[in-house]
């Protein structure tokens, strides 16, 4: 089933009746829109006057919707998930937990491999400077120990935007609109795995201590180039905005909806990421040998 993908950015009341969400205007009561629980996905909020109540948490959480809290400079800040999502869930993290170093550096091996050859795709769709990549794809080794990743995204982003351009989380523009598709990207990785059964904070790379969604840090590689594509197909026609604008947001939310290519058909991204946890979790358990992954073409 294809969810929906809301944002809110402006002073609203949220409440659950008849088991939809209600959006209210906090001031006069009056219905602004409904949107059933069960058709939600992702739900993003934007503005510090927003109230939410308890019963739709509660519910949102039942039906694994991810509820993506934004700061003060409008970006996302925090994300709220169930605690888990499948029936099966301690047997899937046992299994998880279980997975040997040789299969993880296998498994990231894989997902790098996948990201260039995505990265490349796009510098060929729009025409610029890919043939190094091919070379950087070829020799990925088990655990990217030759860091292959790095190699291969110092071309990548010189012919992306510019040869003096710094890929930064804080950098100059169009460092913004990147960092926000990556974490609305991220939000929709973390909730397919939570309802595949496993542990978001369990990479098979990432290890970082202070980052509770490593895995997702791992599995949303090879789709981060979905998100620079947008953000090129943006900037070519905003090219003089430089601000997070609200349009900007809206525009970007719909990369739950765009369609992928993986396992040789057509799916939503956020069908993909659901295909591409299940498939890690039949890796751990040894029914699958690869992850599957959406290509780029």
């Amino acid at each position: 089933m294809i969810t929906r993908s809301i944002y809110i950015g402006n002073p609203a009341y949220l409440k659950l009746k008849d088991e939809q969400m209600k959006i209210l205007c906090p001031e006069t009561k009056k219905e602004k829109g409904s949107v059933p629980v069960e058709d939600l996905g992702l739900l993003m909020l934007d503005h510090f006057q927003i109230t939410i109540s308890h019963n739709l948490i509660q519910k949102m959480m039942g039906n694994n919707v991810v509820v993506v809290s934004c700061d003060t400079h409008h970006l996302p800040h925090g994300i709220m998930l169930p605690l888990y999502g499948h029936t099966e869930h301690s047997d899937r993290v046992k299994e998880q937990l279980e997975a040997s170093e040789p299969l993880k550096k296998q498994l990231w091996k894989q997902t790098i491999e996948c990201k260039i050859e995505n990265q490349k795709n796009i510098l060929i769709r729009l025409g610029n400077y890919y043939e190094p990549m091919i070379d950087y794809q070829n020799n990925v080794k088990s655990g990217d120990i030759t860091n292959m990743e790095g190699i291969a995204a110092q071309h990548y982003w010189k012919y992306l935007i510019s040869l003096d351009f710094l890929r930064q989380r804080f950098g100059d523009s169009p460092n913004q609109f990147f960092n926000f598709g990556y974490a609305v990207l991220r939000s929709i990785v973390a909730r397919a795995i939570v309802e595949t059964g496993l542990l978001p904070v369990l990479g098979i790379f990432h290890k970082n201590k202070y980052n509770p969604y490593c895995l997702a840090d791992d599995l949303m590689e090879p789709y981060r180039p979905f998100v620079d594509l947008l953000v090129m197909q943006w900037l070519e026609v905003n090219s003089d905005k430089d601000e997070l604008a609200k349009e900007f947001k809206a525009y970007i939310l719909q990369i739950a909806t765009k369609d992928v290519n993986i396992d040789g058909k057509k799916r939503p991204l956020l069908i993909a990421v659901k295909i591409t946890a299940s498939s890690l979790y039949k890796c751990y358990t040894g029914e699958k040998r690869l992850i599957s992954y959406p290509e780029l073409v």
